[in-house]
């Protein structure tokens, strides 16, 4: 048994050696992939995390809430404040033009009087409070009754904008609009009931958020381009060997190899077995040759480096089960379909629709809520969550166990099914 397994490894890697240029491509392609996405996304990246986004401001009020505005974006670091174009000063017209031109992202656009009204407005509540305690103040009731009209802060986007981006912009200033509001309503109660200078209300924020994120040696753990990029690619590229292993087993059967096989006679499952072992070898090299683009290629492109230290052997398991799960699916593909125009388009297309839905593309927590669901049905999610739990949780084998599972399981189902389809389909 063990000299038939052999000789069909043997087998599977005569013909591979037929076709170099196909096997150099399975290797080549996915090297030029990984590098040209990466490069892509890093640059997309440092553009968005290191360079300002410019902001135009229309300051009409030159009070305490456009100076508080003001801080606050200097003091975020993503904005750079516009307050003039071509040395000429922006009116509303002016920014709305050119936010509506795709020119600028975001216009800002501060009413008149704001920070005085606002504070004409606490101080007519905090009267009228008073004074339902006939606590009133005779000099302010003249404020107490004049009416004034709510106020907005105008915000213009330009139309390409992402929604993220506009609910974020929007938050932070509803938040700054919000601090400035409390400290004025605290403000005039103190110039109302305090006796002397010290202050009656403590003015701190009793409740803060922290954020926590998990460390090594101190150092706040960040994931990066190549630490999604690497093994998401590296699964795609696992995935498409479904293509020409499909292909290859259609041919054995179209020109009969595979009969001749079987009378000698070789069982399915060893045919099977030996195309696995060859399969499972060329997914490996490719994994390795991804990682070591990762480690040694891409600190010369000015990329960050893939940082594999005491993580290799649980990635190579990670790899070494997910060539298992797409080999499977490619004899599975292979054994059902019965032309080579049958399985090469469907195993290229699946493979691309099974990256998308796993996450290879757009992050699973990014998609709609029936896809992430979805997700949960593509082996390549399997395999990107494991290789997520390596790089980025620190994960060791009992947390990649589950993922591991299931990788396997997919192999054993499909390669079985495989083989019941065969032996059914030679019965009759």
């Amino acid at each position: 048994m063990m000299h038939k397994f052999l000789m069909s490894v043997y087998k599977e890697i005569l013909l591979l050696k037929r076709d170099f240029g196909g096997l150099v491509i399975l290797f080549v392609m996915p090297l030029v992939l990984i590098v040209t996405i990466t490069l892509i996304q890093d640059s997309t990246f440092k553009a968005v995390s290191d360079a300002k986004i410019p902001v135009l401001l229309v300051d009409n009020d030159q009070g305490d809430i456009s100076k508080t505005v003001k801080q606050n974006l200097n003091e975020s670091g993503s904005f750079e404040i516009v307050t003039e174009i071509d040395a000429k000063k922006i009116t509303e017209d002016i920014a709305k033009d050119a936010v509506f031109k795709g020119k600028y992202q975001l216009a800002i656009v501060i009413p008149e009087k704001l920070s005085s009204d606002l504070q004409l407005k606490v101080n007519q509540n905090v009267n009228k409070i008073l004074s339902n305690f006939g606590m009133e103040d005779s000099t302010k009731v003249a404020s107490v009754n004049k009416e004034i009209l709510p106020k907005e802060v105008k915000l213009y986007f330009d139309p390409a904008t992402q929604l993220t981006f506009k609910n974020g912009v929007k938050s932070a200033i509803d938040k700054m609009i919000s601090q400035i509001e409390n400290k004025s309503i605290y403000a005039t109660f103190q110039d109302q009931l305090g006796e002397g200078d010290a202050p009656i209300f403590d003015q701190k924020s009793f409740i803060s958020f922290k954020e926590i994120v998990p460390k090594i040696d101190n150092k706040e753990i960040v994931p990066n381009s190549v630490q999604h990029n690497v093994p998401a690619w590296t699964l795609f590229a696992i995935f498409f060997v479904v293509v020409p292993l499909s292909i290859n087993i259609v041919k054995e059967k179209s020109q009969g190899t595979l009969i001749r096989l079987i009378t000698n006679p070789v069982p399915y499952a060893i045919v099977i077995l030996g195309k696995t072992a060859t399969y499972l070898i060329i997914c490996m090299i490719q994994f390795w040759l991804m990682v070591a683009v990762g480690v040694y290629l891409f600190p010369y492109l000015g990329l960050p480096i893939l940082d594999i230290e005491g993580r290799m052997l649980l990635m190579s398991t990670v790899a070494l089960f997910s060539g298992l799960a797409a080999i499977g699916f490619g004899i599975l593909l292979g054994t059902i379909a019965k032309t080579q125009e049958q399985s090469a388009p469907f195993g290229a297309t699946s493979v691309v629709i099974l990256a998308a839905i796993g996450g290879v593309w757009v992050p699973v927590f990014a998609m709609p809520k029936i896809m992430q669901y979805a997700s949960h049905i593509s082996p390549m999610n399997w395999g990107l969550n494991a290789f997520y739990d390596v790089l980025l949780r620190s994960g060791g084998f009992v947390e990649i166990l589950p993922e591991i599972f299931l990788l396997l399981l997919f192999f054993i189902i499909t390669t079985t099914i495989a083989i019941g389809y065969d032996k059914k389909k030679r019965a009759v």
